[in-house]
């Protein structure tokens, strides 16, 4: 069987630092790559505990780990409840964590669920069909043009966003949408020839901004870190996997801060505030994909990998 090959794969086995028997987290265990090569590296008897808010994800996790045996658990939930997981499952033992924010080839090109613009599937979405109601079809056919124009360029910085809300708007009032073909046409009648022509589909922005509005994921990636905090021993690693410069800030922001000792304005020369530092960086700069990747899967040219240490 033909697997997802996950990104910055070597990249992040060498930043978690894997060894045998020690334990590790993966938030979004998707189709299983990261976390094979982790269990790999902690052979004979080191454990994985991988979550992931789609069902279908975690079904193709334990096909792949299924040689594994006991050593990999894998549960059906959100990354935001981590800390409510790892107490249920009595995971109390663990050297690092990882949180993958891609989607998947799969998710992308067999979901059914309208990830991709290059499919044509029902408008939905949702990672979680069965915990969220909000699909993107409501969104496009019952949102506000404001509230529409206001996802488009905070979840993606679309240059175009008031134009593509506008076009959206005047569409429904006429035809309701209903596929990723509807929005996909839409969106390249509405975007400037000059935007079009480039090796990235005009739609790309659209859709990443819908999903990430179904999904809740800035709010989700908020409540994870905080949630990740609480829990996390001294000495355990978290690597972060972003997309997207709205993402790779949020994560870039929460680490700088916890990162040091100190919050009080400059103007102030003797601390106040009484912070004390939780989280060493490791790195400083995000780690990104090489040429040789990039050419071999073009949807990993965004990615940055971002690694902190608990103090």
């Amino acid at each position: 069987m033909i697997y997802h090959k996950p990104v910055l794969a070597d990249e992040v086995v060498q930043s978690l630092d894997p060894r045998p028997g020690r334990n590790y987290i993966d938030c979004t265990v998707g189709g299983g790559g990261h976390a094979e090569k982790i269990l790999a590296a902690t052979e004979p008897d080191g454990k994985l505990l991988g979550l992931d808010w789609d069902g279908e994800a975690v079904n193709r996790a334990g096909e792949r780990l299924a040689r594994y045996g006991r050593r990999a658990m894998l549960v059906q939930s959100s990354y935001t409840k981590i800390k409510e997981v790892v107490y249920d499952k009595k995971f109390n033992s663990f050297h690092g964590i990882l949180l993958d924010l891609g989607l998947s080839s799969d998710q992308l090109q067999n979901s059914r669920r309208g990830f991709s613009f290059q499919v044509n599937e029902p408008l939905d979405m949702r990672f979680a069909p069965g915990e969220n109601e909000l699909t993107a079809a409501q969104i496009l056919n019952e949102w506000p043009e404001g509230e529409i124009e206001v996802i488009l360029r905070e979840n993606a910085n679309e240059r175009n966003a008031r134009k593509i809300a506008r076009a959206i708007v005047e569409q429904r009032k006429t035809k309701k949408f209903a596929s990723t073909l509807d929005l996909t046409q839409l969106v390249m009648n509405v975007v400037p020839p000059r935007f079009g022509r480039a090796r990235i589909n005009p739609a790309t922005k659209t859709f990443q901004a819908l999903r990430m509005a179904v999904n809740d994921e800035i709010g989700n990636i908020q409540k994870f870190l905080s949630a990740v905090m609480e829990i996390m021993p001294s000495g355990c690693r978290l690597s972060v996997i972003t997309f997207h410069s709205i993402e790779d800030r949020v994560v870039k922001d929460f680490f700088k801060l916890n990162s040091r000792d100190c919050l009080c304005p400059p103007e102030i020369p003797v601390c106040r505030c009484g912070h004390k530092a939780q989280l060493k960086l490791i790195t400083h700069k995000p780690i990104t994909p090489s040429e040789k990747e990039v050419q071999e899967n073009f949807r990993a040219r965004s990615a940055k990998l971002r690694v902190v240490e608990k103090t």
